[in-house]
């Protein structure tokens, strides 16, 4: 053993602290507004944008590095993939940027987006695995220091994760939509950074105690066997093209079970279908002796319970951000703390607890007591839902209409952090330790599928959290020049034309689009020199505004809005009364107003709450209650009476019914956990 390894570690796990702390920056900054970003620029409304975009991405980000590990253990090693991996992140948040500094062309902007996540997920991919597998690599095989040297590692990630949103957040989430891009190029920046340090310093630093490289490209046959150099009978794997193609099929009969039966999405159906046929595919491999695979066993056993944590722990980025900014008071000292700030509370808090667990573990084994790997994360569990049974008091505690102190909030994710510290290090630390050398990465990518899965769930989860104001739909606003024929022969045909000071009617039209266009259909013009018109299919809805063109006390044009009512194509021409509001300076200071409190109360929330230069009616549907509000010449439609959101039967009605849903969930896999464990610490064969 060198100097470097027998006091303290060595040299080469600084710098892949280093390396992992901005890249971390990068992922965890971006992260931190990317929820915010979507509902409040792109204006997707809140379950969409959990589910389908922040659960599809960061499901999709822990999927990639399967295929990462393998391309590192058979072609490229963990160098290569990793300084490609960074490459394609720093183009990923470029592209982020670039849709922010878009987003009022909503379309392009959402194009940008996408491919900016695509770049963002591929990187992840080859940069993620590789760089977790080689803190292991620099050890000897039974190094007592490896946990302590993950436990670093792990203060790494959270060092970067607790910059990130910080620095992103207080150049991007300033309140104006326009200002996110500023957050993404900081990301992108980090990205850039972990990268150059990586490439300066590799070669110096990352080498094994005897001194060969650390990660290099997989040996040519001949070499000798090493623990840092995979050779092609280390990678050589026992099972043939059929049991592929048998798994490949396992795959797909499940992705149809999962998306035709279950109702999952594509990438959630593929997802949880390759989170059973990958695992299956390595556990058959012929080569695999008794011990090895009751090992790999117990690493399918740790990362299915493992799903349960993160998709709980993961609603940092999506619920619990709604929650901070909505629901949360964050005001301190006259400063509002903006919403992106809460997610560094656990970064800070594995800074400076991580040091303390590495003492206790290491204490307890000196005496003897050092709980197993499987016992740790059924604490982690435990600790998981006692956060939630946290929050769900404070919830309790608030008043009706009131915020709920942010104290709970902060209590909540530094509970998480210690049920952290006693899963996730220990996981990595644990998959190092008992998989077989030849399977090193691909395990490792294994591990980060059941992260997968976990993140896809958790934004399924978030896409739960009920709202008293969702918005259900984003659709063009644009002019219509032509007559709009009513609905119902008691309102005239209307003009569009609000650039006169005379007084004028207006008749706001949306132009069909996929939301609409069953609703609408072209009727052909009545008489010669007509033109067509597009006219309201029964049982459709639509509104009327009424307006007058004034001037207000500085004799500046003032538009006030005399009423408002919808019309319906049907046999049911009941209208409501009109609802009067004011207009002021262009639309800009536009509220609805309602007669009934409880009813303006959720009209006030849902406009207080708006992003700038927001504009909104209240309307009535055949559906239900409706808020029409003008954005960057779209229109955003919300509902103020939504349905509530069910999970396995269970009706969520409020905050409290969503938050239990977590305790439940967590505090029942932790106590089969504590019931497998004994049996898993005996297929563990020695390794704790």
């Amino acid at each position: 053993m060198t100097d470097s390894t027998s006091k303290g570690h060595p040299k080469g796990l600084y710098l892949l602290f280093a390396t992992e702390m901005w890249e971390r920056f990068s992922y965890y900054g971006m992260r931190a507004l990317l929820v915010l970003f979507l509902t409040k620029a792109l204006l997707y409304d809140k379950s969409f944008a959990s589910d389908e975009i922040y659960g599809s991405y960061t499901g999709l980000v822990y999927l990639t590095p399967l295929l990462g590990g393998y391309i590192a253990d058979r072609y490229w090693g963990n160098r290569r993939s990793i300084i490609i991996g960074g490459i394609l992140m720093a183009i990923g948040q470029l592209f982020m940027f670039i849709s922010g500094s878009i987003y009022e062309s909503m379309d392009s902007a959402r194009l940008m987006m996408f491919v900016g996540l695509g770049f963002l997920i591929f990187g992840n991919g080859f940069f993620k695995p590789n760089i977790s597998t080689m803190v292991g690599q620099l050890y000897p095989q039974g190094d007592k220091r490896i946990d302590g040297a993950f436990t670093i590692f792990y203060m790494g990630i959270n060092l970067g994760a607790f910059i990130a949103p910080l620095l992103c957040g207080y150049v991007g989430d300033t309140g104006s939509p326009a200002d996110f891009k500023w957050g993404f190029l900081a990301a992108c920046a980090g990205m850039i950074l972990s990268v150059i340090l990586f490439i300066m310093y590799k070669d110096k630093l990352l080498v094994t105690p005897d001194g060969k490289p650390v990660g290099a490209a997989p040996a040519k046959a001949g070499k000798a066997e090493t623990a840092a150099i995979d050779t092609p009978q280390e990678v050589a794997s026992g099972f043939g093209m059929n049991q592929i193609l048998i798994w490949l099929g396992v795959a797909a009969g499940l992705f149809v079970i999962f998306k035709f039966v279950a109702g999952l999405d594509l990438i959630g159906s593929g997802i949880f279908s390759l989170a059973i046929a990958i695992p299956g595919l390595i556990i058959s491999d012929k080569a695999l002796n008794k011990i090895e695979k009751q090992r790999i066993w117990v690493i399918y056993i740790a990362a299915f319970f493992v799903i349960f944590f993160w998709a709980a722990f993961e609603q940092a980025g999506a619920s619990l951000t709604f929650f901070a900014e909505e629901q949360t008071d964050r005001t301190l000292f006259g400063w509002k703390i903006p919403a992106s700030y809460f997610q560094s509370v656990n970064a800070v808090a594995v800074v400076i607890f991580a040091p303390m667990f590495a003492s206790l573990w290491l204490a307890l084994n000196r005496r003897g007591k050092e709980p197993a790997s499987p016992y740790k994360q059924a604490w982690g569990l435990l600790l998981l839902a006692l956060g939630y049974v946290v929050i769900g008091i404070g919830v309790k505690l608030i008043a009706p209409g009131e915020k709920s102190n942010m104290m709970w909030l902060i209590l909540l994710y530094v509970i998480h952090t210690f049920g952290e510290l006693c899963l996730s290090p220990i996981g990595l630390s644990m998959v190092n330790k008992l998989a077989p050398l030849k399977f090193a990465s691909l395990l490792m990518g294994v591990w980060f599928l059941a992260n997968a899965a976990a993140n896809k769930f958790a934004g399924t989860l978030s896409g739960l959290y009920p709202e008293d104001v969702k918005l259900v739909a984003t659709i063009e606003a644009k002019e219509f020049p032509y007559t709009f024929m009513p609905a119902h022969d008691s309102i005239p045909e209307q003009k569009l034309n609000i650039k006169n000071d005379s007084a004028y009617v207006v008749n706001t039209f949306i132009e069909p689009t996929e939301y609409l266009k069953e609703a609408f259909e072209l009727k052909p013009p009545a008489s010669a020199g007509q033109d067509s018109v597009y006219a309201l299919k029964p049982g459709y809805f639509t509104w009327v505004l009424d307006t007058v063109t004034t001037k207000d006390e500085k004799g500046e044009n003032k538009i006030v809005l005399k009423g408002l009512k919808n019309s319906f194509a049907s046999n049911d021409f009941s209208l409501p009364k009109y609802k009067f509001m004011q207009i002021v300076k262009n639309y800009s200071e536009t509220k609805a107003l309602s007669e009934n409190a409880a009813e303006q109360k959720k009209i006030d929330e849902a406009w207080t709450s708006g992003a700038d230069e927001r504009k909104a009616v209240y309307t009535f549907t055949a559906g239900g209650k409706q808020l029409a509000v003008w954005k960057a010449g779209k229109i955003e439609l919300w509902t103020i009476t939504p349905e509530k959101p069910k999970f396995m039967g269970f009706e969520i009605t409020g905050l409290y019914e969503f938050f239990m849903l977590f305790v439940v969930m967590s505090g029942i896999a932790s106590l089969i956990l504590f019931v497998l464990a004994g049996r898993m610490v005996k297929m563990m064969h020695g390794v704790r």
